[in-house]
Parts: structure tokens; C-alpha cells; sequence
């Protein structure tokens, strides 16, 4: 791998050493990769850039993580069309990183290379039981009701229970109670995908319980989904009062975060103000905090499918540096469900050639530039690599939170190019040469024009059933509409 060590700035720039254009490659088309190659035409106008992605439709996470009653965020896309658009941006879909073209290559073929592939995997509990029917992540679960075509046939059974616990109390988890409990005459006129609603249409599930380690003030989403699932049409909520005092330490720790302050008043008020018991057949959710799981139970009756979580009840421990961890109290309890989703964080995947810190799930960077390994020496730099996103940081933070990280990584780029520059002014053959190297692999890439015919497509058949679309979920569908 290319090695170059620390820098002393040189003033001059890329354009100006430079008749060759900049060639830039984006993997991910996400909001980390769309917002880098905006920035990247905007800062520089030499630039050429290519955003590649595995899948034939683009945006990442907004088409396939945002939840379909959340349409406001996804008005993001528009912005994203228009770079997608511009006329020094091509979009290749239907390529796969490692195996249509490897890392190596693209950077034989870019002066850049900015990996913003995000998280396509699951953190592991690591328990016994762990692999039984009717475990599943809550990104698969996101996935299949958000029509990605690679969990269209996840094998969810909605209809053989009536509970459901999912593990973790954050965002994700909060949007899977949501779609879980929302009537689903509401979701009909969403763009959630269309096997998932006949499944939700048919669902027995009527009680959702969202645990957590920690307490309530440590409950890790925000208020506005909170604010969300706690509105729900018909609803009983359950909390045990006993989880709400605060300690001293608690009382410090939401003094300084409004978030969680409004977290918990929150929590609190949906503790006092509703309903003790639920009528017959309301749906209810319930918030269970200071467990942590021991083990899933497999059924008597159904062997090799789930019927329960064994828990440990936990207290919270000082570490030191003001931190506080769930630890075990040697007290357990079982609770019985038919389903479990664990939303207990996504996880990024390394490919050949990429240094990768597989104990924090991110490629060892800073600002940005890849580190040569996780030794966190600044010195020791991969020539022309670069992260954004979920794979520079970690799958934290809002979609907003992914123009803040991609500027950090422009100007980064931006730095090493006035130092590169007599190395960077030399040709690279870019464009045309990942269209060569497609070409002689075969490989069908979908280019953004592709896409606009699936999103015309998707936005007829969606017309016809008072829906803004009607997903294409499966590859099959996808690439026939893209290659007509």
C-alpha cells in the first residue's frame, strides 16, 4: 500500500499544476456519498467524480433505513438528483465493491478515492440462543419494510404471536415499535413496500416491549421519536413507576443534555397520565429498563424457534471519566415472545486492502485520511484513500450529521491535494477506464437515467393505490425496468 509521511503544506493547487481533470471516485450513495461528491464539484472545478454503488437505486438509508411515515426526511433526494445530475458526476449502480472492480483498482484509476459505504452488517450479542427462528436485527426488519431488495423474503412471522421485544432503545428501535403498532390503514398511504403491509395488515402482534441496560435517562433516542410513538392512535403505554426516581448522578448527567431531560419528562409523563390497563385487544407498548439479556429461550412446542428472552437485571457503574455501565445484578427474568428484534447498532464490512479496526467496526482515519493501520500513527497515510460516513465514525448521528463529516473529509482532500499535486497533476485514466474494466468483466452498471425510469415506474404504480410509490423490491424487478 502507498505510504506517504507527515505533511508541510505547499500553496499551490491542483488546478494549477494541472490540464488534467481531478478523477474523484464516491463508493456509497448514501447521504455520506452524496454529500461528499457535492462538495467535491462545489470545491473544486477540475473534478470529475464517479459515485458507485452495489445496489441499482441510489441514496442509501434514505430509500432504505428512513421509515416510510418519516416522508419529510427523504426530501434530501432532491438535492442529491441534482448532483447526481451534474454534468462532472456519474453514477455507476449494479457495481459492487470487491467484486466488480476491487479497491486496488480504483485507485489505480482515481487520484481520490472516498469510501462511503456505510454499514451493511449487525453488532452480535454473542448469547446462546442467539440464532433461533424469529430473531432477526432490526436493520433486516427496517429493510424489509422499507422493500431493499435483499430482505424482501425475510422469513417474519407476524401472524404465530403476539409479542414482540426488541432489544435497545434508540432511534431504529423506536421506528420498528413504531411500524410494529401503527394502525395499518395509516401506513397504507406511505411508500412502505407492499409485501410488508399485506404482512402488517394480517399481524397479531399487539404487545411490544423496547428494553434497555440502562434507565430512562440514559435512553438513547430522541424526543421527537419518542414525542412519535407515544401518539399513537389507540395505544397503552406501560412503564414501571420503580424505574423513574432519579439518583444524584442521574440528575447530573440531564442537567447539561436536553435531549435527555426531554427524554425523560417524556417517559415520566406517559408513566402517570395513561391508563393502567389495557382494554381488550388494544395494543400496548412497554418500556423495560435495566435489563440486559442472558439467553433467548427456544419453545417446548415449536422447537428451533424463539419463545422468550432470559434476562439480567442491572445496576449502573461508576468507570471512571463520569462514565456509567449496565452491569449484571445476578437477579434474572424471563419474558415470553414469539419475536425479537435486536437493535443493538449496525455494523460496517472491511473489503481486500482496507485497513480496518474491527474492535471499534470503523477504517482507522484522521479526518478523513485512512491511517495505514490502527496504530493511530499520523504519519503513516494511505495515498489518496479517504472515509465518510458510518465507515469513519461509526453508525451514528442524523442524516445532517453526514454533510458536517463530509466537509471534514473535502477539506482534508482538499489539503493533500496542494501537497500531492505534482503527483496528482499526472493522468489517471478515471471514468474511462471503470467503464473499460466494467466492460470487460461484463458487468451491467446502472447509470442515473437507469434509476429515473425505476423512480417513474415506482411512482406510477404507486399513483394507482394513493401511495407517493410503490417500491420495485426485488433485483429481478429492478434491473427489467432499468434496462427498458
Amino acid at each position: 500500500m502507498a505510504i506517504f509521511q507527515a505533511r508541510t503544506w505547499l500553496s499551490r493547487s491542483f488546478s494549477t499544476l494541472s490540464s488534467h481533470p481531478l478523477r474523484v471516485c464516491v463508493v456509497g450513495s448514501g447521504p455520506a456519498g452524496f454529500y461528499t461528491a457535492e462538495k467535491m464539484l462545489k470545491a473544486h472545478q477540475e473534478a470529475e467524480v464517479d459515485i458507485i454503488d452495489r445496489l441499482p437505486t441510489p441514496f442509501g438509508l434514505v430509500r432504505s433505513g428512513v421509515a416510510p411515515d418519516h416522508p419529510e426526511t427523504k426530501i434530501v433526494i432532491n438535492q442529491f438528483s441534482r448532483v447526481a445530475r451534474h454534468d462532472r458526476c456519474s453514477f455507476f449502480g449494479n457495481v459492487t465493491l470487491g467484486s466488480s472492480v476491487s479497491l486496488l483498482e480504483l485507485r489505480e484509476l482515481y487520484h481520490v478515492v472516498v469510501l462511503a459505504y456505510g454499514a451493511e452488517s449487525d453488532r452480535e450479542l454473542g448469547i446462546p440462543g442467539e440464532d433461533l427462528v424469529g430473531i432477526h436485527s432490526a436493520r433486516e426488519f427496517v429493510w424489509w419494510y422499507n422493500g431493499h431488495p435483499d430482505c424482501k423474503n425475510l422469513d417474519l412471522d407476524l401472524k404465530n404471536t403476539d409479542t414482540a421485544v426488541i432489544l435497545g432503545q434508540g432511534n431504529v428501535a423506536l421506528d420498528v415499535a413504531r411500524i410494529l403498532l401503527r394502525p395499518a390503514t395509516e401506513l397504507a398511504t406511505t411508500d412502505i413496500a407492499s409485501h410488508a403491509l399485506a404482512a402488517l395488515e394480517e399481524s397479531s402482534i399487539r404487545k411490544v416491549y423496547l428494553v434497555g441496560r440502562r434507565g430512562p435517562v440514559q435512553a438513547a433516542c430522541t424526543a421527537k421519536e419518542l414525542r412519535e410513538v407515544l401518539g399513537i392512535k389507540d395505544l397503552c403505554i406501560h412503564l414501571q413507576e420503580a424505574d423513574l426516581p432519579k439518583t444524584p448522578k442521574d440528575e447530573e448527567e440531564i442537567k447539561n443534555n436536553r435531549i435527555q431531560r426531554r427524554v425523560y419528562e417524556l417517559l415520566s409523563k406517559a408513566a402517570t397520565t395513561g391508563p393502567s390497563h389495557p382494554r381488550s385487544g388494544q395494543r400496548e407498548l412497554h418500556f423495560v429498563f435495566f435489563r440486559k439479556p442472558d439467553r433467548f429461550l427456544e419453545s417446548d412446542e415449536r422447537r428451533g424457534h424463539v419463545s422468550g428472552v432470559h434476562f439480567e437485571k442491572t445496576v449502573l457503574k461508576d468507570v471512571g471519566d463520569g462514565k456509567r455501565i449496565a452491569v449484571g445484578t445476578g437477579q434474572f427474568e424471563d419474558l415470553e415472545c414469539g419475536m425479537v428484534l435486536k437493535s443493538i447498532g449496525y455494523k460496517s464490512v472491511p473489503v481486500d486492502g482496507l485497513p480496518f479496526d474491527h474492535q471499534k467496526g470503523v477504517v482507522p482515519n484522521i479526518r478523513g485520511r485512512v491511517l495505514h493501520d490502527t496504530s493511530g500513527d499520523a504519519t503513516l497515510l494511505e495515498e489518496g484513500l479517504y472515509v465518510c460516513g458510518w465507515l469513519k465514525r461509526g453508525p451514528t448521528g442524523i442524516i445532517a450529521t453526514n454533510l458536517y463529516c463530509a466537509e471534514e473529509t473535502v477539506v482534508s482532500i482538499s489539503e493533500d491535494l496542494n501537497l500531492l499535486a505534482s503527483k496528482a497533476s499526472l493522468p489517471k485514466p478515471g471514468r474511462e477506464g471503470l467503464l473499460h474494466l466494467l466492460d470487460n468483466r461484463k458487468v451491467k452498471f446502472m447509470q442515473f437515467s437507469a434509476w429515473e425510469k425505476i423512480d417513474s415506474t415506482e411512482t406510477r404504480l404507486g399513483s394507482l393505490k394513493n401511495k407517493p410509490r410503490d417500491k420495485l423490491t426485488t433485483w429481478e424487478d429492478l434491473l427489467k425496468v432499468a434496462r427498458e
